[in-house]
């Protein structure tokens, strides 16, 4: 008698998805060379044709970052030997971090001090108008309780800058300015990009911390910080970095099982920037999922009694003002129109017409279902799966989004980067896999 051996094939997709995995992982360098060189040569293109200062300053100084690490890569190939400090893929990293993020970040900070921000001439921006909200808002909220302007009352026709368009958690960003500013020095120094800057490094190192990451992939490191998204918004603007931080931390609760602390953090997240309010949904999935219903429920009242106590007494201040800034104005429903309007699939479908404008809405509000189905079958029961789907669902939501800003995919960006993180630290202990 004889036995036949039954092999079992994996689908077409799987397979393709492994050999491609298996073909960078066995070419690292290269892939490292080829994401420099793009980013280089995005870097000059900004430099030579962005309205923006800011971001002019920022392409100017990103071009040599990216060129050493370009320069740097293009060396480990052609000499091929191993070992020593100056060859560790870490270099181009470390090259990129102080040419593309540092330097560009002290030169607008000191060039701000002209005071030609507040011009209608963004040619002559040292930072992006959020810069300029959120410090405003935060000296707002000491003078009046609420961080919002009250557009009906003013003697004008409202304009975009008289908007705020976040939570009042937001508004703490620009406290260190509203409180300690006024001189030279002290602008300099409590400039919000800084503290975005340093909320966004303290989130990191508490995440990796959490998450028990061993190491972190160099992999890792270029989504999450040496993608030209995350260093251009590092430099010019930064609340998003500072967002997603606290996003990261808010995740790694999670995933190692303290639902209430988690809910904390991701009350800040949501009372700060109220589009990243999905990330909720996929966090109490992995907390069900994890822990079960009574840890859920905990994680749920958390979050929410949370929220209310940082929304409730800024809403009772000027009801009127706080859902025009936080939910009329990012809605397109405000006075004034919101001018985010970046060239993706979303804003290109409806700008076509009142039946590009349906389309648009029900492609997402068809990928917001499919996100809900898959994270519902398949839910996440670790950290690195919460993390995917995070990015999947905000990475949609940014490409089909009729009004939006090209600047929001650093958050798939960023948590992508994460991800490697969490799965190395899975890696090294018994990582669950999802039912």
């Amino acid at each position: 008698m004889t036995t036949e051996r039954t092999e079992v094939r994996r689908p077409v997709p799987a397979a393709a998805l492994d050999r491609w995995r298996a073909l960078l992982a066995a070419h690292p360098l290269t892939v490292d060379l080829v994401f420099y060189l793009g980013c280089t040569v995005y870097a000059i293109a900004l430099a030579l044709t962005n309205q923006f200062y800011g971001f002019r300053i920022w392409g100017s100084c990103a071009a040599f970052g990216y060129g050493f690490a370009t320069a740097h890569t293009g060396w480990l190939i052609a000499t091929r030997r191993q070992g020593g400090l100056l060859r560790s893929r870490w270099v181009g990293i470390a090259g990129i971090g102080v040419l593309s993020m540092l330097l560009p970040l002290t030169v607008l900070v000191v060039r701000r001090l002209t005071g030609t921000d507040w011009l209608n001439t963004p040619f002559s921006w040292s930072a992006q108008p959020e810069v300029w909200v959120i410090e405003r808002s935060a000296s707002l909220l000491l003078d009046n309780g609420t961080p919002y302007v009250d557009v009906e009352a003013l003697t004008r026709a409202p304009e975009v800058n008289d908007y705020t368009p976040y939570g009042p958690v937001m508004a703490v960003f620009g406290l260190p300015r509203a409180l300690f500013g006024g001189s030279p020095v002290a602008d300099a120094l409590t400039d919000a990009r800084l503290v975005f800057a340093l909320t966004a490094c303290v989130c990191a190192w508490l995440t990796i911390r959490l998450s028990r990451t061993p190491r972190v992939p160099v992999r890792a490191a270029q989504f999450a910080m040496a993608c030209p998204l995350t260093a251009l918004t590092w430099a010019v603007a930064g609340p998003d970095l500072a967002i997603v931080g606290l996003m990261l931390v808010a995740a790694a609760l999670a995933a190692r099982d303290r639902p209430a602390a988690s809910g904390i953090i991701l009350a800040l997240v949501i009372s700060a920037k109220l589009i990243v309010a999905p990330a909720a949904v996929v966090l109490a999935v992995l907390v069900f999922a994890r822990l079960g219903g009574r840890a859920l429920a905990r994680f749920l009242t958390t979050t929410a009694v949370a929220c209310a106590v940082l929304n409730i007494p800024v809403f009772l201040v000027n009801p009127r003002a706080f859902v025009e800034h936080v939910i009329r104005f990012p809605a397109g429903l405000g006075q004034v129109t919101s001018p985010a309007a970046s060239p993706l699939p979303g804003y290109l479908i409806a700008s076509t017409g009142p039946a590009g404008k349906v389309a648009a809405f029900v492609l997402l509000a068809g990928a917001a279902a499919a996100i809900l189905v898959w994270l519902l079958r398949r839910p996440p029961v670790a950290g690195s799966d919460a993390l995917w789907r995070i990015a999947v669902g905000l990475g949609a939501f940014t490409l089909l989004t009729p009004a939006t800003r090209f600047g929001y995919l650093v958050y798939p960006c960023v948590l992508l980067g994460a991800m490697l993180c969490f799965r190395r630290a899975e890696a090294g202990g018994a990582r669950p896999t999802s039912s």
